[in-house]
Order: structure tokens, then C-alpha cells, then sequence
């Protein structure tokens, strides 16, 4: 399966955006905020809470980095107009970090101050490991100043486990994931089962420094060792979430959750930037591609 996908992936950049929008469009929430918004209050009517995402990185100008930032700021005011569940999540390189450490910092402080007045919440997105320090000490500069503020840190780093060690525990919120870009064996963990080793040991030491965590991952055998882990440490509802991507089929388990009492929160990202994310995260994520190659050719 693995290499029917890399050839059927292969192809995909030949294909007609349109035709491969009909694929897309179901792991993207839309190319306007109308649609994103909307998908946000459907999503909201069946339980779920919301992290949006604009899509788009490493953004090479200044102009685009406000545009994006202006962009960010009315989301903001839209959710709480609209009394939306929703957070936002943005990429650093995404607002400017690209193209200067200032001008990422002058947008991050406008995104701040609208959040902080609509009583809502920033993620700092985590990328590739060449950001990993920048965005670290970003987020503690801004947590360290008392704002309703979080990260992501990526399980399959090496690094991980004493990044989040160094940490501050007190009031700490970040979302664990396995991480998705491509990265030198020196760097990350390339085996799966040692991936989840460290990522339940991560989530492990969360649970006991009373961590606010946001569990990414579609691993269902993960996903059965994090529910054995919640039983056995006996931990609070209210100090973890799960996290899903937006249109990824969980088989019952975002119901599970539910069902369990626990908070599911959906990642939906959106904008004129679905291709590039579609077609990079299809090549990035396996499990997706499978996903989106057996609706291709099942239609």
C-alpha cells in the first residue's frame, strides 16, 4: 500500500486542482473564513472543540505577514461574536519569523492582545527542528508574562523529553504530537514503536507534573496505551484533551472519547493555501494518503 501510494501521489500534481479539491475538501475546512467559521459551529453542535489554523508558512514578506496577522486578529473577533468554542493556532514562520525575529514579535503581540480581550487562547505552532529553540523561547517569553498562551513539542525529537523537563510545569499547556516533518536520524526517532515509547513517556510525565496536555495522534494502538495510562494514574478530565485532524476518520473513537467524558478538540486549518498543505501533508502523513488514495480511486 505503501507504494501504490507514493505512485498515485506521484500523479496527483498532474491532476486538475478542481478535481483534486473534491478529495481535499474534506480535511480542509474551505478556502474563506465564512466556511471555516461555519465548519466551526457544525463542529461545536456535535460536542467537539476547535483549533483553527490558517494555511501557509514560511511567508517571505512583510506585507503577507500583516495580511495574515489582520486575518488572524478578525478570526478572533469572529469567534467571540459568534460565541464559537474555538481557539486559534498559528505557524511562527507563517507571521514573519522568516523574514526577521522583529517582525515575527510586532504580529505575535498584535495576535496576543485580541486574544487576550476576546478571553481566548494562542497555540505557537511547532515546525521543522531548524525553528525548534526560536519557538521555545518565544513561547516562554510570552507565558512568562502571564499570557493565556501554549506550544507543541514532537514526540519523535530527541530532544523532547528534556525540553519539556526544563520547563516551568506551573500553568504549562502544550500539545504533544509525533511530529510530521522530515528529519535526520540524529535529530528524531525513526522507529514507530519507538516513537510511541517516547511519546507515552512524554505524556507520562505530563500527567504527573499536573500538565495540561493536548493528545494528538490517530494511532489507535497508541490511543489504547494513553487510555490505560489516564486509568492508571487515575488522572482528571480536565487536564487533557485530545486533538484530531479535521475530515481523519478516528473508527469511534472521537465518540469514545465523548462517551468517556473527555474533551475532543478538531484541528481544522483553511485558506487559499489548501493545495500546497494537501498535497505536502498527503506526501508527509501516510496514514492520510491512504485515506485520500482509496477515495480516488474508489470514485
Amino acid at each position: 500500500m505503501s507504494m501504490m501510494n507514493k505512485i498515485a501521489l506521484s500523479f496527483m500534481p498532474l491532476l486538475p486542482k478542481s478535481l483534486v479539491y473534491q478529495f481535499a475538501k474534506r480535511y480542509v475546512a474551505g478556502t474563506t473564513k465564512e466556511t471555516a467559521l461555519n465548519a466551526i459551529e457544525d463542529l461545536n453542535k456535535k460536542g467537539f472543540v476547535v483549533t483553527l489554523d490558517i494555511l501557509g508558512e514560511h511567508t517571505q514578506t512583510r506585507h503577507i505577514a500583516t495580511e495574515v496577522t489582520s486575518d488572524y486578529i478578525d478570526l478572533y473577533k469572529q469567534i467571540h461574536k459568534r460565541k464559537l468554542n474555538c481557539n486559534i493556532s498559528l505557524k511562527p514562520s507563517h507571521i514573519g519569523s522568516d523574514i526577521s525575529e522583529e517582525i515575527y514579535n510586532d504580529n505575535l503581540q498584535k495576535v496576543i492582545k485580541i486574544s487576550e480581550e476576546t478571553d481566548n487562547f494562542v497555540r505557537i505552532d511547532m515546525e521543522s527542528s531548524k525553528a525548534t529553540d526560536f519557538t521555545i523561547k518565544s513561547f516562554i517569553n510570552e507565558k512568562n508574562k502571564g499570557f493565556n498562551i501554549g506550544t507543541v513539542f514532537q514526540a519523535y525529537l530527541h530532544r523532547t523529553f528534556d525540553d519539556i523537563a526544563n520547563l516551568d510545569p506551573r500553568n504549562l499547556n502544550f500539545r504533544l504530537c509525533k511530529g510530521i516533518y522530515k528529519e535526520s536520524e540524529d535529530i528524531c526517532i525513526t522507529d514507530r514503536s519507538k516513537i510511541n515509547d517516547n511519546y507515552l513517556k512524554i505524556l507520562r510525565f505530563a500527567f504527573e507534573n499536573d500538565i495540561y496536555v493536548g493528545i494528538a495522534t490517530h494511532d489507535i494502538k497508541l490511543l489504547e496505551s494513553v487510555h490505560e495510562l489516564i486509568g492508571e494514574l487515575k488522572v482528571d478530565s480536565d487536564r487533557f484533551e485530545f486533538q484530531v485532524l479535521y475530515g481523519v476518520p478516528m473508527h469511534g473513537w472521537n465518540q469514545k472519547h465523548l462517551d468517556s467524558g473527555y474533551k475532543v478538540r478538531v484541528y481544522v486549518p483553511f485558506g487559499k493555501d489548501w493545495y500546497k498543505y494537501s498535497i505536502r501533508r498527503l506526501k508527509e502523513n501516510p496514514d492520510i494518503a491512504g485515506y485520500i488514495i482509496k477515495n480516488l480511486f474508489s470514485k
